[in-house]
């Protein structure tokens, strides 16, 4: 098996590509040991000390180094973490703790329904399979006068660029299709 690596425009992220599906629907963005407890594959990227966070695309893992951390040795290292998860066929996620697809949160008006149904489809269409490309995902979170609120996850989170990200790229598109939004706001 060979897992293939790609920098993402955040510097303490890279991401892994095993070659396969990761998740078959959604996302998981795990921000800490403490929420990895529901992957084993998660808790292990963890267990290595230098990771600060994971994320699991539909056929990619993004991780994060923590402050400081070497990518040089850690890259190795998750690497390994991966062939002896892949290669096992281990689960994923713990029996009791299987997720379906991340949802999309219906913070929005019901007069609204159909403005949001326009944000959502941009996302699904064109934001969100440009952001994996760079080891990300964007969760819609509401629509409200004008304002659409989104979270960046993996490697879009704590990235340098994400606000230029955001700003420039994600919300300019939405406005453009959806004149009726005026701005998009980080959660």
């Amino acid at each position: 098996m060979f897992i293939e690596t790609e920098a993402t425009p955040n510097p303490a992220t890279l991401k892994f590509l095993p070659q396969r599906v990761v998740m078959a629907a959604g996302t998981r963005d795990f921000a800490d040991a403490e929420a990895a407890a529901a992957s084993p594959l998660a808790e292990a990227l963890f267990s290595l000390g230098d990771v600060a966070r994971v994320f699991f695309g539909k056929d990619f893992i993004a991780v994060t180094a923590g402050e400081g951390a070497d990518w040089s040795a850690l890259k190795g290292q998750v690497v390994a973490v991966l062939l002896d998860h892949f290669v096992s066929d281990a689960p994923l996620f713990v029996a009791q703790v299987v997720p379906g697809p991340t949802p999309d949160a219906a913070g929005h008006a019901p007069e609204d329904a159909e403005i949001v149904a326009q944000i959502l489809d941009l996302i699904e269409t064109r934001i969100r399979p440009a952001v994996a490309n760079d080891g990300g995902d964007v969760q819609y979170r509401s629509y409200r006068d004008g304002v659409v609120t989104l979270a960046m996850q993996g490697a879009c989170s704590g990235c340098p660029s994400s606000t230029a990200t955001l700003k420039h790229g994600i919300e300019s598109l939405i406005r453009y299709y959806v004149p009726e939004v005026t701005e998009v706001r980080a959660a």
